[in-house]
């Protein structure tokens, strides 16, 4: 059997309009053509639809229980068409992004919420995990986009890699705020936030200070940098930080904000990578909220 759309549009329209010739005058078809369809198609079924009084048709049984089918068809292909053109107009589909935590408080939902502007059928899954976490989901294959500390490469990971570098939070009201600069020198044997043994920007920090001859004293230890800067805010401590951290909590306070974030040297570089999944391309979709995510964090990188 080889049932085509055009034996079951004309079906329906003969159907619908009870008339060979009004349905050929709403298909666009001659009467013959219309003639010919039905014939083509009750050869294909094996039996006949219609019962031909004179130049009438009269539906038999069969032919109201096929109606129901060739219209559920023709609907669904209908359905799947606009669908199909919204995919293609980024205006439905699906995304499947996986963030670390310095990115996934302010700065991944912020780019969601612009990309989503005018699409309301597009469905987003986001994700916060560590950055080795986020690496294995993208590595897999089963997520669009991942946010994460820069991997190493792999054959699984496309990576575009951002080098950003680490900021001092400090009290907006504290001598320091004023400055173009803060070194180790400026920070000697004050309490500090930082995260935990092994990290790299625990790492890095510590190794600058001793660099420089200062006392690094670490009072607090973190597995993040975002609860580090409410102990900032109560006089505490200060903290070098990552700018992700730094972009979401100025987003987050605006006006209210109690810290200042100044530029730290010797710098203690923070790699951050935007990753997808080197073995299954991107939908159009995804790829535009790649885009937008690639200047996203391409303007934090030069922010600081």
């Amino acid at each position: 059997m080889n049932l085509t759309v055009r034996h079951l549009a004309t079906f329906r329209e003969v159907m619908r309009s009870g008339s060979v010739s009004e349905a050929g005058r709403v298909l666009g078809r001659t009467q013959p053509a219309v003639s010919a369809v039905l014939s083509n198609l009750e050869q294909e079924l094996g039996y006949e639809l219609f019962r031909r009084d004179g130049r009438r048709l009269v539906p038999r049984p069969e032919a109201h229980y096929f109606l129901e089918e060739a219209e559920s068809i023709l609907d669904r292909l209908a359905q799947c068409g606009r669908t199909m053109q919204e995919i293609g107009g980024l205006k439905q589909g699906a995304l499947r992004i996986a963030c670390n935590p310095a990115s996934s408080t302010s700065v991944v939902p912020g780019v969601v919420a612009r990309f989503l502007k005018g699409r309301d059928n597009v469905q987003v899954s986001l994700m916060m995990r560590s950055s080795m976490i986020v690496e294995e989901w993208i590595a897999s294959q089963t997520y669009d986009v991942g946010i994460a500390e820069t991997p190493q490469p792999r054959r699984a990971l496309t990576i575009r890699r951002f080098d950003m570098n680490c900021v001092c939070a400090v009290p907006s009201g504290d001598p320091l705020a004023a400055r173009d600069v803060i070194r180790p020198a400026d920070l000697d044997s004050r309490p500090m936030a930082a995260l935990f043994d092994g990290q790299h920007t625990h790492t890095a920090t510590r190794d600058a200070f001793e660099a420089e001859g200062a006392v690094f004293d670490r009072r607090f230890e973190l597995r993040t940098f975002r609860p580090a800067l409410g102990l900032v805010e109560q006089g505490l401590c200060f903290c070098v930080c990552d700018p992700l951290t730094a972009v979401s909590y100025e987003t987050d306070r605006a006006a209210a904000s109690l810290l200042a974030f100044v530029p730290f040297a010797p710098a203690v570089p923070y790699e951050i990578a935007l990753l997808s999944p080197a073995h299954r391309p991107l939908s159009r979709l995804a790829s535009e909220f790649h885009a937008l995510m690639e200047t996203e964090m391409q303007a934090i990188a030069e922010r600081y």
